[in-house]
């Protein structure tokens, strides 16, 4: 079983701003024992070739990956050669599926924001080989648990993943995948069903803190206040109203 994270951002991303490089992503991956990761830019996909030789002197295989804005939904396409940038609808993603061989996973499904696939997961299914239990998440309030009936309805097997903005967020969920250390092979075995996802809740408090530097940027003494905003979106993420439900603890 190797340890696997299939959705994190870098200083790369062309719409969030992130702090940290693929390099200082990578270092804190093996700090944390993981064998297999996947960066994630939004909307383009990143070039890994020239980090695949420092990646596999820390132990760890990259995965080629985006999260792509698919009819306005975030969608995680996922060991795509090619074709991954060119997806706007839904059926390019079924062209694409049909010429290329990936995998792909529905990340933070339910989550309140008006870019999760919500009502588009039922009409879409067969296009999906997987679906995320997202790093966000407290014991009180835990918008994973619809994506995790919807996926045992629809025999989709759950992966773990960080959705990594800060460093962090690492660690505290992930995947525990059944394969060798190899891109091919690890996303075959998701396919296949053979991961396992390890997870434990945020505290109120961590929670609160990732948001904070999520929304409000991370200040740093003497930096100017431009640099440290978060975001550079053309427009606003619009969140849905929820209430807090009491959630039983994930067994």
């Amino acid at each position: 079983m190797i340890k696997v994270d299939l959705h994190t951002h870098t200083a790369d991303d062309p719409i969030d701003r992130i702090p940290y490089s693929a390099k200082e992503l990578i270092d804190q991956a093996a700090g944390l024992a993981y064998q297999g990761l996947a960066i994630t830019l939004h909307e383009r996909q990143l070039d890994i070739r020239p980090l695949t030789a420092y990646a596999a002197e820390r132990g760890i295989v990259l995965i080629p990956g985006i999260e792509r804005s698919v009819e306005g939904r975030h969608v995680l396409l996922l060991n795509f050669k090619s074709g991954t940038e060119d997806v706007q609808t839904f059926e390019d993603l079924a062209r694409l599926k049909r010429r290329r061989q990936g995998l792909v996973v529905a990340p933070h499904p339910f989550f309140p924001t008006n870019s999760c696939l919500r009502g588009q997961l039922d009409r879409h299914a067969d296009l999906f080989d997987a679906v995320e239990w997202n790093a966000m998440f407290t014991a009180t309030l835990n918008f994973n648990r619809r994506a995790e009936r919807w996926a045992a309805r629809h025999g989709k097997p759950l992966v773990g993943n960080g959705d990594v903005h800060r460093l962090p967020q690492l660690g505290t969920t992930y995947s525990l995948v059944d394969a060798e250390p190899d891109a091919d092979a690890i996303c075959a075995a998701i396919a296949a069903g053979r991961v396992r996802v390890e997870s434990q809740p945020l505290s109120w408090a961590r929670a609160t803190s990732i948001m904070s530097a999520l929304v409000f940027g991370d200040v740093v003494p003497g930096q100017d206040v431009e640099e440290s905003r978060p975001y550079v979106r053309p427009r606003r993420e619009r969140f849905l109203p929820v209430r807090p439900l009491r959630q039983p603890s994930r067994g």
